[in-house]
Parts: structure tokens; C-alpha cells; sequence
């Protein structure tokens, strides 16, 4: 088998509102960058990869020219062809190596008739289970509908999501807010909603100074906390914090390759490794990642940057086979309005998602729904996800100072969405 083209469709998928975050802001919906591997016996296989638009449509272009005439099973010279160590400090192609592993991965299991999960050594769950991942909102711009700014609005939005896919773990997405103000709604947040047992997480992105963030997480050491996840950004930062704080950290952002992995065991800054199958190159090294994490006794989580059912697919064949998955995955999918596969979106069920079991990722493409998204990034573009859209000239710095006001309570417009 022999890859003979490789297609790039960039589409925009809508939210249920915009979603807040220490950076700026999704603007009301996702994009990302649909691919196809197309293969000499009729197989395509898919991956996706998030942004997108034309710079990353001509990435995928370029890669023809080292990957027509590649059969898709030998994956390790690929990641050397396209993404070796030294040449990716000048093209930086991790993010693109993923989506094609993703597809090369997706054929294997469809001529081999197995699903990835079989190709990664075989599942150990039927079932992935999910956290509720909770943002600030800003308010549809076109219904008005959906805004979770205050203490009573975030607790609503979680009773809504744990009655209506199950939800046992709530993790909530800070770094928007004052993070007097965040404490108050992470504490209202477990008040109510813990009762019954579950658990919280707490992710301010990594815009703390040190000492905030050992005086905020020490405020919540009562809380059933799984984790408090990037309160500060690098590693000799969160090594303090740790020292100080009585609770698991985590990070989808200082351990995001096997370097800095081995620098976190031999001087341990970082509790669990949330592994992102787009930040680190693939499904395979996520596997990989987490055999390392087995040996030293580390934690491990599915991170989420925002998927499709693709990706969504690939953190589910992750999640299946991994006997050292200790928490729940992280996931935006819930906050999507549609998708592009067939069937619509995955279904959750007690707080969790099936592994698919068709061959390959055990996805396909609604070609409809590709062509109607992809007609809308046509019509909006994209968005500058590091911008918020009613704070212009607005950056955050790290350490952070400069907070949105919780007393603001403006809608964006609808232009953009």
C-alpha cells in the first residue's frame, strides 16, 4: 500500500457560546484542519489538526512531496522524514506529523480489518470517561443564551452537564478572573456539586505568579481536588509550588515532549502528564509517554485542544489502551453544537464515551457537514484565539495582573460567528 495524495480541508465548527480562557478567548467556535491520506488501493485514511486556513492547507501540500510513494506502515521513518529533531527547529512540523499519523494510523486498521487500539497493543477499556470541563462563557452573541460569568451561572452549567452526560469530574478552566474571584466560584462549585462524591480540577493556564498560586491552592486543599493543573508556567515554578501545596500538578504545557519528560523524572516538578496526541506528535508517542510515566509511578491524562470526532477519536483509542490512565480525560467536545462524521457527534454516557470499534480510528467523514463548515471558514476566517473579542489591546502577561471584569456583563457581536 502506497500513499498517492493527501487533501487539507479547513472548517469551522460552532460552540454552544464562546469560551474564556487565560490567553483570550474561542470565538464562538472551533477551527480546525480536516485530513485525507489517500492510498493506491482506494483507502483514506483521516487525521485532523487544529487552526488551519491556507498556510496550513499548503503545509499539508508540501508534505506530497515526501509522502506520495510512502507505504503508511512504516510510521517511524515518516516521523523522521517529515519531522526529524534538528530540521524541526526550522519547520516546527510536530502538530503536522500528528494529523498524518492520525491518517496513516487510520489505514493500517482499515486493510489490516482491526481497530488502532488493536495496532497499539490492544484495548483494556470499552469505555473512556470524561471530565465536564467548565469555561467562563461569554453569552451566545445570537440567542443571548449560555453565559457562565458568576458563581450561580457555573454551578447551573455543571448540574446541566452532569444530568445530561453524567459527569463524576469537574475541572474548570480560570486565569479569566481575579483569582480572589475564581476562588469563590471553584469553591461554590465543589460546595454544590461534590456532595455526591465527585471530583474537581482547576486550570488557570499557567498565568499565576508562584506565590499565588501556592496561597490559591492552598485555600482549596480541603477541596477533592484531582489535580491543580499549570498554576504557574516552567518548570523550577511549578517545583515550587509543589513543594507547597498538598495536591497532585498537572500540565499540558511545560512536559509536551520526551526532553522535558525525562528533566520532570530526574527532578519531579509535575505529578501528571496530560498527554495531548496533537502536542506530541501522535497517538504512538502518547503510549510511549505514558510507558515512561508507568516506570517512574507518574500520573497520566488525555488532554484536550479543542477536537473534532477525529481527534476525539484518536484520544479514545489513547484512553482504550493505556493501563495507567488515572483520570479522567479532558475534553471540549460537549461544548460543540455539531461535527463533521457520520452519525453526529459521539455520544456520552455516565460521564463517558465508547472506544469505537470499526476498523482504523472507526470514524468517516459526513461530507456534507465537511463541505457545509468548510464553507463557513470560507465566509467568517478564523479568530485570534489569543485575543479576547470586548477586550481590545488587551495581552495578558505572565505573571499575569490584568483580569476581566466579573461586573461586565456585555455580549460580543455576532459579526465573526
Amino acid at each position: 500500500m502506497k500513499i498517492t495524495d493527501i487533501r487539507a480541508t479547513t472548517v469551522t465548527v460552532p460552540l454552544e457560546a464562546p469560551l474564556r480562557h487565560a490567553n483570550g478567548c474561542h470565538w464562538g467556535r472551533f477551527v480546525r484542519t480536516v485530513i485525507e491520506v489517500e492510498t493506491d488501493e482506494g483507502l483514506v485514511g483521516l487525521g485532523e489538526m487544529g487552526g488551519g486556513g491556507e498556510s496550513a492547507e499548503a503545509v499539508f501540500r508540501a508534505m506530497k512531496s515526501y509522502l506520495v510513494g510512502h507505504d503508511p506502515a512504516r510510521l517511524e521513518e515518516m516521523r523522521f522524514l517529515i519531522a526529524n529533531p534538528t530540521a524541526s527547529l526550522y519547520n516546527n512540523r510536530t502538530q503536522v506529523l500528528a494529523a498524518l499519523e492520525f491518517a496513516c494510523l487510520d489505514l493500517l486498521g482499515q486493510k489490516w480489518g482491526v481497530p488502532v487500539y488493536d495496532i497499539l497493543g490492544g484495548r483494556l477499556q470499552d469505555r473512556v470517561p470524561f471530565a465536564s470541563y467548565l469555561f467562563f462563557r461569554y453569552p451566545n452573541p445570537r440567542t443571548g443564551a449560555g453565559e457562565v460569568r458568576t458563581a450561580d451561572q457555573l454551578v447551573a452549567l455543571a448540574r446541566e452537564l452532569k444530568e445530561r452526560h453524567g459527569f463524576t469530574s469537574h475541572k474548570l478552566k480560570g486565569g479569566v478572573f481575579h483569582p480572589d474571584y475564581e476562588l469563590e466560584c471553584y469553591r461554590a462549585l465543589a460546595a454544590e456539586i461534590g456532595k455526591g462524591g465527585d471530583s474537581f480540577r482547576f486550570d488557570p493556564n499557567g498565568v499565576w505568579s508562584t506565590e499565588r498560586a501556592i496561597r490559591f491552592g492552598q485555600q482549596i486543599e480541603d477541596i477533592r481536588n484531582d489535580y491543580l493543573e499549570d498554576p504557574v508556567y516552567g518548570m523550577n515554578g511549578m517545583r515550587r509550588v509543589r513543594e507547597k501545596v498538598r495536591m497532585p500538578l498537572a500540565t499540558n504545557t511545560v512536559v509536551v515532549n520526551f526532553e522535558q519528560l525525562a528533566a520532570n523524572v530526574l527532578d519531579t516538578a509535575v505529578d501528571v502528564i496530560l498527554l495531548d496526541t496533537t502536542f506530541w506528535g501522535g497517538i504512538r508517542p502518547c503510549v510511549k509517554a505514558a510507558g515512561v510515566c508507568e516506570t517512574f509511578q507518574l500520573g497520566v491524562a488525555v488532554h484536550s485542544s479543542g477536537e473534532l470526532g477525529i481527534q476525539l477519536a484518536t484520544m479514545l483509542h489513547l484512553g482504550a489502551c493505556i493501563p495507567n490512565l488515572s483520570f479522567a480525560a479532558d475534553a471540549h467536545y460537549h461544548h460543540l453544537t455539531d461535527d463533521i462524521i457520520e452519525g453526529g457527534p459521539f455520544k456520552y454516557a455516565g460521564g463517558s464515551i465508547r472506544v469505537p470499534d470499526g476498523p482504523g480510528l472507526g470514524v468517516r467523514l459526513d461530507r456534507d457537514k465537511l463541505a457545509e463548515y468548510a464553507e463557513a471558514y470560507k465566509r467568517l476566517g478564523g479568530y485570534p484565539y489569543d485575543q479576547d473579542p470586548l477586550r481590545p489591546g488587551w495581552t495578558p502577561t505572565i505573571p499575569n495582573n490584568r483580569w476581566a471584569d466579573p461586573e461586565d456583563s456585555r455580549t460580543p457581536t455576532a459579526a465573526g460567528f
